[in-house]
Parts: structure tokens; sequence; C-alpha cells
């Protein structure tokens, strides 16, 4: 089937849906094939709900002309996407890295959208199915375009840079994240750097952070825009920063007052205002847009039950992540502190390692108390009385259920799988 063809009867459509519980009037919807369904079999429902059109591979659902079969019901949304992509025209943005995408991703929207007609990736969806919806998003009226991509193997973001074309592109960081995937540290580098290289051969241009040298050396040979903590030389000079625990931003006359949490969360926010300036939002909007953001979704969010203050950081955790937490958390002027602290996962054969040395983290903080919840954190236990450690968040549970926490700042973090939000059921 005609791709140009296809994407004409695309134009018609208000939307595109690859999941039938959420489909609009109008919509075109995509069968794809998952390891535990077959979407093709959905084709008859799809349609009663409101699809315009449905794409399939498989000719046994085939109904009447609202039916498009096609070899590749994949290949063909991710060529659709390509060829939308080239259709439009607009800029677009790509980022990635292996930890603060998403909220940095927020963060460039919020900025943008103060002058410009902006849209960008709906939560994570970031992925080889995300980055087409992504892209499929976007209409004659999107001014630019904001791209989130996610990779846990090489050659995925190669592959997706190929799909979004990106004029411009930001990796937030190189960090232990998907090692199992990515088979090491030095695999993440070359995984993300895959963004680089792509942006180099296209001539497209690069936002560097200037702090950190590998992002420095691996874009050397790129156009390039920089910021930096008291780099004279970079485009955006930041002239501090604060965190306890809210981040606060000043470079030249300015300062913005955040409600993001940690020092982690400063390059996000000096990206975000880097990228502003670079794309001519004023400084007034700039400070409107970060200082009215709120995180969301379990995200570094500062919450409150009953007499506790807790740093809600349970959307997801790696070597990285857990590390620059810990150490902010440390950092916080407070007192009657706690951790919970869920099993980082997709680790590989560096799994027991990486937790023991968050254990290890926190073995002389005697200041506070530490809850260690999972399977690789249970084989790293220690003899500490301010140490707990269980096996399976049912454990956990059953242990805590009946004691009181009062007058504590608790940090909750975890990988997805752990669900840690679950934790707050505890906390009153």
């Amino acid at each position: 089937m005609d791709i140009k063809y296809i994407h004409s009867l695309f134009l018609k459509c208000n939307s595109v849906s690859i999941d039938t519980r959420k489909i609009e009037p109008n919509s075109l919807f995509v069968a794809i094939k998952g390891e535990n369904f077959d979407a093709n079999t959905f084709t008859k429902e799809a349609l009663e709900k409101g699809a315009s059109y449905v794409i399939i591979d498989n000719g046994d659902f085939f109904i009447d002309n609202r039916t498009i079969l096609v070899e590749n019901s994949l290949e063909t949304l991710q060529e659709l996407a390509k060829f939308h992509r080239a259709y439009l025209k607009l800029p677009i943005i790509a980022l990635t890295g292996s930890n603060g995408k998403t909220t940095t991703k927020e963060l460039i929207h919020v900025v943008l959208a103060k002058k410009f007609n902006t849209k960008a990736t709906v939560g994570n969806l970031n992925n080889h199915i995300g980055v087409p919806l992504t892209l499929l998003s976007f209409n004659s009226q999107t001014e630019i375009g904001i791209v989130e991509m996610g990779a846990n193997h090489k050659k995925e973001i190669e592959f997706l840079c190929d799909l979004a074309k990106p004029d411009y592109g930001y990796i937030t960081n190189f960090g232990k994240a998907h090692l199992e995937g990515f088979g090491g540290v030095q695999g993440v580098i070359e995984g993300k750097s895959e963004m680089y290289h792509y942006l180099l051969n296209n001539d497209k241009m690069v936002f560097v952070n200037l702090e950190d040298p590998i992002q420095v050396e691996k874009s050397k040979a790129l156009q390039h825009y920089s910021f930096g903590v008291n780099k004279e030389e970079a485009n955006l000079n930041v002239i501090s920063i604060e965190a306890n625990p809210f981040v606060v931003i000043a470079y030249s006359n300015n300062i913005i007052s955040t409600h993001l949490i940690g020092l982690y969360n400063a390059n996000n926010i000096n990206a975000a205002i880097a990228i502003g300036k670079y794309f001519g939002v004023d400084d007034n909007a700039i400070k409107e847009a970060l200082e009215n953001y709120i995180p969301e979704n379990n995200r570094s969010q500062l919450i409150t039950r009953g007499s506790n203050e807790i740093i809600l950081d349970a959307y997801n955790a790696n070597p990285s992540s857990m590390k620059v937490a810990i150490e902010n958390f440390i950092l916080l002027d407070k007192v009657n502190k706690i951790v919970f602290l869920g099993d980082m996962f997709e680790l590989g054969k560096e799994s027991l390692i990486e937790h023991k040395n968050v254990v290890d983290l926190l073995v002389n903080q005697n200041d506070i108390i530490c809850y260690f919840i999972g399977k690789d954190f249970y084989q790293n236990k220690v003899d500490n009385n301010r140490f707990y450690f269980f096996e399976t968040f049912e454990n956990f549970s059953n242990s805590i259920k009946e004691k009181m926490f009062e007058n504590n700042m608790i940090l909750i973090k975890g990988s997805r799988g752990m669900a840690l939000e679950r934790t707050l059921d505890f906390i009153s």
C-alpha cells in the first residue's frame, strides 16, 4: 500500500490510536501485534467505536474499504510517521539520556510554549512505537516539536533519529541505566551518542552541558549552544544553584525559584533555560514557565502525609539516579530522615554490586534510617541497627503496617516495577 495514499487518509482523521480502549471519533487505528495479543482481532471493535480507518496486516480481518491491508502494521506506522515528519517540515528537538529526559522534555515544553505552538512527547512514549505516535500528533499548527527518545540497546537511538530527523538534539547525561541491554556504561555512551552521529552527519545542532566532559568531547565537532555553572565561555552562564529542597537558579540578573527538588534537577532546568534563550523566549517568560511547573507522576514530588514531608521519586531508578537522589537527601538540612529504597532493574551482571554500592553509600549516614526493599538489596544485607532489609514488598508492608511515622523527612525511590508509591499507604 502506497504510504502517500495512507497519509492522505491520515490527514482526514483527528488522531491515531493503537488501543481500542482509547479510540476517539474519526481516528486512524493501527492494529499492532504484541507478545500476548493480536490487535487485528479488534478491527471490527475499532470501527464500531468511531475509527474511520484501520490499518491491518492480517487479511482475515478485512471488512471493507475502511480497512487498509499492509504487510506489517508496525512498520507502516513508522513509515507513516517518517512521511508525516517530512510533510510538515517543522523544527524538531530530540532528547535522550540515562536520567532526567522526561522531566527535561516537560521543562523545555513549558518554556517554548510561552512563545510557540509547541507539542511534545506525551508521558514517556519514547520508543519505536511512542516516537511515531508523537510525530503523528504534530500538525500544521505545530511550530516546534519536542521528541523524547528512550533506548535500552544500541542502534535504537539511530533508528529513532532516522524517523524523527531532528534539527536539534540534547543528551541529558550518560549514566548506569539499562546496563544489561547496553552491555555496560561504555555501551550506554555509544548508544546515546548515536544522536550526536545523526546530528553531525546531517549538519544539525546540539545543546551541550559544559559541566559534562563526555558531552563536551562527543559533541566537539558539532554546531552547539552551551550552558554551564560558572562557565564564562558558555552561551548560558549559570551563576549559582541552591536546593534545600527546591532548586533555585540564578543567571545574569535573573533568579528562578522552582518546585523541583534536588541538585540533580539543576541541569534539567538549565537545559530548558538555555534552549528557551536560543529560541528567543523572554527571560520573564522563562521564569514564569519554570516557576509554575509542578512535577507529577511520582517524579521528585514533594508531598505531605500528616506531619511527614516526603520526596516521592518512585517513577524509576538506576544506579546513577539513585546515587544523586541519596546524595541530595543527605545534604538536606532536615532532621528525622528516612529512606525507603527499592531494587533497581535491568542491571544484568552488575546488579548485586550496584545495590551494594547504594548500601555502602548510606553506611556512615548515622542520621538516616534506611528501609531496603527487594531481592538484590536483600542479598546485600548487613548488620546495622539503622538498616532494615526486606526481600519483598509484602514482607516490608507486613512489618511496618502498625508503625507510626511522625515528623520525618522521607525519600521514596525505586524502579517502576517496585511501585514504591505503595509505601504512602503506610505513612499518615
